[in-house]
């Protein structure tokens, strides 16, 4: 019974510290001489008040949930991916490269093709890091970030130079951005309004990433390799092929996260010269997603919605309760904190159990060495 209640604690903590984020947040809004009911009612309705809000959340959700996919693989490999940004970037370059250079094929046979151009440009950006870790032992969260730079600035050349729109090559002040796909190659509507087919793309992926992490070969030695690469090893089984393969599949389903973007939403490529001005920070975003899904991909689902919410209805609530916006940022960066915070007391939690778990197990043993005493006379 200790050991279940033990293990829904543990599952239950990223919404112990959501919520405890929102209840510093409150005070915040008290502060600011704001009614924290009315500003939550708002971001509530914001998020889920309406059919046509349900599907922004949704829309907020499906880059989070294929980036934060990609993490809990990587993760499952004891490898750390915080290169989801320029994953994205690579990906959604490359395939709207495709989508504007060959336009004369069937809408259902680009969008597939586009999609694998995507997730193999981000596989790549990805599988750099990867080598490095597993080759020269280069520590994956910095090159991962420097490789979020040399993202952005790619996209900063390409969206000013060979992949501006051509009307606005021909403008004084040039926006930064390509020209539009055409409606043949956009990925289809579920309902009327913004919500598109990759959300859909994204929950099947959830199921598939499940499947391969728990019921396939390749999963298993990716496991293997994170539990213990020099077990893992002496086994016989390549833990620098399998630190790249994780590094690799993270990065192709952020960079499939970054074609949904302009396939399914923006329908080109735009940016402010940041990482954000075109993921929205869906690539951090996503792996906060992870963490509070417990870095299970089926349970990253309900995690990304749940954050897809509190970015669609956050902007709400700045409109209804006139808050600052760094309040809003603010109340993003609790969250994530808390989370994060959250999953470092749970794996103390376990560690200690563990721990205790051995002591006593070590206890009974000396005890049983011990011929005619009980367990009271041997302690």
């Amino acid at each position: 019974m200790k050991s279940r209640l033990n293990a829904i604690l543990d599952a239950l903590l990223p919404l112990f510290a959501t919520l405890a984020a929102l209840l510093v947040g409150a005070i915040m809004l008290i502060i600011l001489d704001v009614n924290p009911l009315v500003a939550y009612g708002a971001l509530l309705n914001g998020a889920f008040g309406s059919s046509n809000a349900l599907a922004e959340t949704l829309v907020k959700a499906t880059p989070l949930l294929l980036v934060g996919l990609g993490i809990c693989i990587a993760y499952r490999g004891n490898v750390i991916n915080i290169g989801g940004e320029g994953q994205m970037i690579v990906g959604a370059i490359v395939a709207t490269w495709f989508g504007l250079r060959y336009t004369n094929m069937p809408g259902w046979l680009m969008i597939t093709l586009a999609m694998m151009l995507g997730a193999l440009a981000g596989a790549v950006w990805g599988g750099i890091p990867g080598v490095l870790k597993a080759y020269f032992n280069v520590n994956e969260i910095l090159s991962t970030v420097m490789m979020n730079a040399i993202a952005v600035q790619l996209l900063n050349f390409v969206l000013t130079g060979p992949m501006i729109d051509p009307i606005q090559s021909e403008k004084a002040s040039q926006i930064p951005q390509t020209a539009r796909l055409e409606e043949a190659y956009r990925l289809p509507r579920l309902v009327p309004t913004r919500l598109h087919l990759g959300a859909l793309i994204a929950v099947g992926l959830a199921i598939l990433v499940y499947f391969l992490l728990w019921r396939t070969t390749l999963g298993y030695r990716i496991r293997s390799v994170g539990q213990n690469k020099f077990a893992s090893r002496y086994a016989g089984i390549k833990v620098e092929r399998y630190i790249i393969i994780a590094l690799m599949l993270s990065g192709a389903l952020a960079g499939l996260a970054g074609v949904t973007q302009v396939y399914g939403v923006n329908f080109r490529m735009i940016t402010d010269g940041s990482t954000s001005g075109f993921t929205g920070r869906a690539g951090y975003n996503g792996i906060v997603a992870a963490l509070f899904g417990s870095l299970h991909p089926i349970i990253t689902i309900p995690a990304s919605i749940l954050f897809g919410a509190l970015l669609v209805g956050a902007n709400t609530m700045q409109r209804v309760t006139q808050v600052p916006s760094a309040l809003i940022t603010a109340l993003n960066g609790l969250v994530v904190v808390f989370v994060v915070s959250s999953e470092i007391w749970r794996k103390k939690r376990q560690q200690k159990r563990l721990t205790i778990a051995i002591e006593d197990q070590e206890f009974d043993e000396f005890s049983n060495e011990i011929p005619g005493h009980s367990v009271e006379e041997a302690s």
